[in-house]
Order: structure tokens, then sequence, then C-alpha cells
């Protein structure tokens, strides 16, 4: 386990477990139907990534780029850096895909952005999702995993940039957040 890591929550056959459960979830309500999965990057890229791996009904991949975080551990102003094509969007089925959810705003403004450019539905899916942070009324149609009030990293998820390659998800030591 990484040093500055106190408890690992998700062990790599647990992550796989998860997507194997949310992709069989995805499959079948998209069966039949086309759709795109909009990765939310850079959080997302990897669970993503393995996500579609493990859909085997045709779908088609775009990418979205918002930020709220910057360095620090707090949410500050969304800002949403670009969003796939009118041609992307326009009349689409579209299966929005992010990392976590916590406070929701994040998916809360790239769900109505998405709709605002003429999707035809917009559905979401996260790795994490941790209600205890919730500040809008959002759910997620799809999850892998719930998580509780901790600073968590790994299969994607960062602190300032790092720890993003940890092929595991752990709860980072209050010390490496008071070093960073």
């Amino acid at each position: 386990m990484h040093e500055d890591i106190e408890s690992v929550l998700f062990t790599e056959s647990e992550i796989v477990a998860g997507i194997d459960r949310v992709a069989a979830s995805v499959t079948e309500a998209y069966r039949g139907r086309d759709f795109t999965v909009v990765s939310v990057l850079k959080g997302a890229c990897i669970f993503s990534s393995d996500l579609i791996r493990r859909i085997p009904i045709p779908l088609e991949l775009a990418f979205v780029s918002a930020s709220s975080y910057g360095d620090g551990t707090e949410a500050g102003e969304l800002k949403l850096n670009f969003l796939p094509t009118n041609q992307e969007i326009e009349g689409r089925n579209l299966l929005l895909v992010d990392d976590i959810l916590d406070t929701g705003n994040t998916l809360n403004r790239l769900s109505a952005a998405l709709a605002e450019r003429g999707a035809a539905e917009v559905s979401t899916c996260v790795f994490l999702d941790k209600p205890a942070r919730r500040q809008v009324d959002f759910e997620a149609d799809f999850r892998c995993f719930e998580v509780e009030d901790l600073f968590v990293v790994g299969y994607g998820l960062d602190y300032a940039g790092r720890y993003r390659n940890l092929p595991f998800v752990g709860a980072l030591h209050q010390a490496a957040l008071a070093t960073s």
C-alpha cells in the first residue's frame, strides 16, 4: 500500500466486480438503442475505459471537461472547459460517466448543459457516490459503490493531480493532505 494511504476502501478485485455489475445494468438499459458514453475528464477516464470494454453493445464515446477542486480538497467554482460537439449531443441518448458524485453540482450542471444542447436523454453513471456531501438534489442512475465522507484517491481519483494511477481506492492520510 502507498505510504500516503490510510486504508484501502476498494481493492482491484472489488472494483472489477462493481464495474461488471454496472456494465450489465447499462447494457440492459441501452440494448437496442443508440447511445453515447460521455466521460468526464480527467478523473473518469480510467473508469470509463474499463466500463465501456464490458458493454457488449454498440456505443459511441465522447469527452467533457469540468473542474472544481484545483489543488484543494473543497469544491470551488465549477468550470466547464469543453463539451462534446453538437453532432455528438443533439438527439442522442447520453450516458454521462464521472468518477465521483459528491456535492452533485458537477453532474447536475453537466446534465443540464447537455440537455440544453439538445440531448434526447441524459443518464448518469458514477464510480463512487458520496451522498453525505450532497448539496443539490441529484442521484446517479448507475453507481458502482457508495463511500463515506472521506477524501478518497486512486483508480482515477486524485489529490492535486496525484494518486490517479493507484489500482485501488483508498482514504488519504490527513498528513498527506496537510503537506501536499
